[in-house]
């Protein structure tokens, strides 16, 4: 039976050197009363030291000390392995100045690690991360200077390269569910997704660790319907109940909205409209992509647009989009709510989503582009003193058939307007992100050249697709000059389709919606 405690007593059992395994995405589902009681502990006490902290993603808003950035503490950690980085700037400034081990693997690959660390299996061999910067033959997956362990290694079975994630030891995992009873059984019904709640459990117990729970609220035992507990008293030691106002289903933001995790279902009308900008150019063109009936994955950033497009082309209902921490339908949301949906139709684990996209389950996928270069290689993963991790981008660009990529061409001062369905540059941006080389590979043009998937590479001003030649032009905004605002915004010259095209004018129409429901509507599915 579970033991309830304080958050300062539950962190009392965390031991100097230990391996903590956290819970988290984003804005949802990491265990605040935990992370403030661990921080308050060190700075009064200094201890526990040099602790190992992994974890599927960032929990963080990138800019507060809240969730996972309260871990950022020198000689409170002294490695971080993880699948996602991007937003928490006190521990991306440690490893940037080498003062922790760092490490990034991709996000699904991570979710699995935690599946083989709970069975004591050696690793998992998968394809995911061939040839990007996970890879040993290129970075191995390491960050700064002072990360030397060999994390990954290269493997060939029957004639076919595989890459070996090594598994690792769990002393300790923190999560959090919605409702305890007073035996330790949790529920998550509150939760906006169900992230690996279970599995980081798991892990843990497989390894003879500690898990600490924090809940909202405690019942009387027995009182639980067993098919809502997602974590049974077998694998929790510790509870912890929470100050209502360290358990907001999503932190900084909201405490509590019933539409993201099934309570209650809104009208879409309630999804504001994107105003006109590059960003909603590049979302249109994206959202264009879009057939029916497809399973579709909307990445962080500016992807994150597509379905509110998708929303405002009333088209959202006629495909199944989904988000990697577990979230299948509605419409998926960005910022701090990122990883959720309004009206979402199913929440599965973050792990089982990850099967679903390794095997190939995804129609189209839009992710985000910081970076491309002359071979069609993209970065999303590290831009000089900044970490972002890989997150989800390695294991859904390598498994999906149709993958967009989007973002603008130039960045850092670069305004756009529309009239009479063309696009005006009215300033160019500073710096140019169709580079050379890019700072790091997250995607590999290598590896989509010959994966038989189509890549495309959206910009406001100009679509390129990836083809067994090379990166080809093959879309150019009408209003704009070829030599002028495209070609010599790029540190390349691609190669130019024989049969270039205009893009739609309806993209640079301000008005709400476009009109692209009957093109969609009228593909034939999965074409």
């Amino acid at each position: 039976m579970a033991v309830f405690m304080s958050a300062d007593e539950a962190v009392q059992l965390i031991k100097t050197g230990d391996t903590i395994a956290i819970s988290g995405f984003v804005g949802m589902g990491h265990p605040e009363e935990i992370s403030q009681a661990i921080e308050k502990r060190f700075l009064e006490t200094g201890e526990p030291r040099n602790l190992t902290l992994t974890h599927l993603a960032s929990q963080n808003d990138g800019k507060s000390n809240w969730g996972l950035n309260r871990w950022g503490k020198e000689g409170l950690l002294k490695k971080v392995h993880s699948g996602h980085w991007s937003l928490q700037p006190d521990t991306i400034k440690l490893a940037v100045n080498n003062k922790i081990e760092a490490y990034c693997v991709p996000q699904g690959v991570m979710a699995h690690l935690y599946r083989a660390i709970a069975g004591k299996k050696p690793g998992i061999l998968t394809h995911v991360g061939l040839k990007t910067f996970v890879d040993p033959r290129v970075e191995g997956g390491k960050l700064n200077s002072i990360s030397h362990e060999e994390i990954v290694r290269l493997m060939e079975i029957d004639g076919k390269e595989y890459l070996f994630y090594k598994s690792f030891p769990v002393d300790v995992a923190i999560v959090r569910g919605t409702t305890a009873d007073e035996c330790g059984n949790v529920t998550i019904e509150k939760e906006a997704i169900a992230l690996e709640f279970l599995l980081l459990a798991l892990a843990a117990k497989g390894c003879g660790g500690k898990v600490i729970v924090q809940v909202e609220r405690v019942v009387q035992a027995g009182t639980l319907n067993p098919m809502m507990v997602k974590l049974p008293k077998i694998a929790v030691d510790v509870v912890v109940v929470a100050k209502p106002e360290n358990h907001w289903q999503v932190p900084m933001a909201e405490a509590y909205n019933p539409s993201l995790c099934g309570e209650t279902r809104v009208p879409l009308k309630a999804v504001a409209p994107l105003p006109m900008s590059e960003r909603k150019i590049i979302c249109r063109r994206c959202a264009m992509e879009l057939v029916p009936d497809a399973i579709v994955n909307l990445g962080i950033g500016m992807p994150e647009g597509v379905g509110v497009v998708s929303a405002e082309e009333s088209v959202s209902g006629s495909m199944t989009m989904t988000v990697e921490p577990g979230v299948i339908g509605g419409v998926p949301l960005g910022g701090l709510y990122f990883g959720t949906a309004v009206n979402p139709e199913a929440i599965i684990d973050h792990a089982n989503m990850f099967d679903f996209y390794d095997g190939g389950g995804l129609d189209l996928a839009v992710l985000g582009m910081a970076e491309m270069d002359e071979t069609g290689n993209v970065n999303v993963s590290k831009f000089g003193p900044r970490i972002a991790g890989a997150g989800g981008f390695i294991n859904i660009t390598q498994s999906t058939p149709t993958v967009v990529f989007c973002g603008t061409l130039t960045a850092s001062g670069l305004k756009v307007g529309v009239e009479d369905g063309k696009l005006k540059i009215l300033s160019e941006g500073k710096i140019k992100k169709l580079v050379k080389k890019v700072e790091q590979i997250t995607f590999s043009g290598e590896y989509g050249r010959t994966s038989g998937n189509k890549y495309l590479y959206v910009t406001e001003r100009a679509v390129f697709e990836l083809r067994p030649e090379g990166v080809t032009l093959v879309e150019i905004a009408p209003g704009v000059d070829l030599e002028r605002d495209v070609l010599n915004q790029m540190e390349f010259k691609p190669l130019i389709a024989s049969d270039l095209k205009l893009m739609d004018s309806r993209l640079f129409d301000p008005k709400t919606p476009m009109g692209i429901k009957s093109d969609i509507l009228s593909k034939n599915t999965h074409q």
